[in-house]
């Protein structure tokens, strides 16, 4: 299984582009690939959430449009070569919200005229929180009529923090992949979140 996280310029996935790519194999967790690119010259950053996306990544735009950077197809041709020489039990991503992730990368892939080396079924780590979640307390964890199981809320539940001051792929990789440990087979996956006890509840 390849643990996926990118980071944009924003949620729309036409109009906006992929920075930065993370990746790696959940089975071996050191097999793992980071990568940055310079968005396309027309591509957008579109703020819509509650804080704009540049504070939320920790970038400025002349960051996101450095010339010095790859192109966003090269980031994407590197990215595919890496999957294509995995040698894991099976090429399917985890993601949280894999909705976001695959379908950039579709888009984009759509974009530069690129095969697409992944598979359409994807695990999402968000559906596997929430049906633990349920299976201890009976219900979904909801807040204003939507699933209130974004990542922060998915490492309180497996008794984590979320300490991102921005979010970063790979990081984002890592705490996707140590959540989907924790509530699959109820351990720890890195040693770096050994400090985080598994709440009872959740512990195999």
């Amino acid at each position: 299984m390849i643990v996926l996280d990118i980071e944009t310029s924003g949620m729309d996935k036409v109009r906006c582009g992929v920075w930065q790519i993370g990746a790696l194999e959940f089975e071996n967790p050191k097999n793992y690939f980071l990568q940055e690119a310079k968005i396309d010259d027309e591509d957008k950053i579109i703020n819509s959430g509650k804080k704009p996306v540049l504070e939320i990544i920790g970038k400025t735009e002349e960051e996101l449009r450095d010339k010095k950077k790859q192109p966003q197809k090269q980031l994407l041709e590197n990215f595919f070569k890496w999957i294509e020489e995995r040698r894991v039990s099976m090429k399917n991503f985890l993601c949280q919200n894999p909705q976001f992730d695959v379908g950039f990368l579709e888009m984009k892939s759509d974009k530069y005229g690129l095969k697409i080396p992944f598979h359409y079924r994807v695990f999402d780590l968000h559906s596997i929180a929430q049906k633990s979640y349920h299976d201890l307390y009976g219900e979904f964890l909801i807040k204003d009529e939507h699933s209130d199981m974004g990542l922060t809320s998915i490492l309180r539940f497996v008794g984590m923090e979320d300490n991102r001051k921005v979010h970063n792929a790979l990081e984002d990789c890592k705490l996707t992949g140590e959540c989907f440990s924790r509530l699959i087979y109820g351990k720890n996956l890195f040693p770096e979140y050994a400090k985080y006890d598994i709440p009872k509840e959740i512990k195999k």
